[in-house]
Parts: structure tokens; C-alpha cells; sequence
């Protein structure tokens, strides 16, 4: 059953890399991080090597900044290091700046 995941994870992660370049980090993020926390969350946009990410409250903006470094890593692999920051940000933040 691993290896059959495996090549699932694979076959979407070589889709995300044929996408538009623009594209690719924002369809990267749930690959990184995984369907747990890309249900509650939202890659918002991309600019200059920053992911934005929208998340749902303080609390899980404190726990994905402890875990950053690991989904750095995995966003890494899949956009040939395309994404050198993440920021995350709560509903509403995006429209302030």
C-alpha cells in the first residue's frame, strides 16, 4: 500500500511541476503539507520567493511557524526551490497590506 501511495504522491507532485510557473507553488503547498492542514488552509498567493498562506486563527499561524522549515523542505523538492519564505496569514491580513 506504501508504494502504491508513493506513486500516487509522485504522479500529482510531476502535475504541480508541468503547470503554469506562476502557478506551481501555490498548487505545491498541499503537497507539502498534507491534507490535514490544506483543508484548513489556503495558499493565497506567491511573490519574489514568499508563499503567502492563509490559516484560520492565531493558534495554527503559532503551530505551522514552528513546522515552516519542514514544509520549506518539501516545497523545495517539489518547486525546485522556488519558495524561499512562507507567511501566514489570518482572514482579512491580505487586504490591510
Amino acid at each position: 500500500m506504501e508504494h502504491v501511495r508513493q506513486t500516487l504522491q509522485q504522479i500529482l507532485v510531476d502535475a504541480v511541476r508541468r503547470a503554469p510557473a506562476e502557478d506551481v507553488p501555490l498548487l505545491a503547498w498541499p503537497l507539502a503539507c498534507g491534507t490535514a492542514v490544506s483543508e484548513k488552509t489556503r495558499a493565497l498567493a506567491f511573490e519574489n520567493g514568499e508563499l503567502v498562506v492563509q490559516v484560520p486563527d492565531a493558534a495554527w499561524r503559532v503551530q505551522l511557524l514552528a513546522l515552516a522549515k519542514e514544509y520549506l523542505r518539501h516545497l523545495s523538492e517539489i518547486t525546485g526551490g522556488r519558495v524561499e519564505r512562507l507567511r501566514f496569514v489570518l482572514p482579512g491580513e491580505m487586504e490591510t497590506r
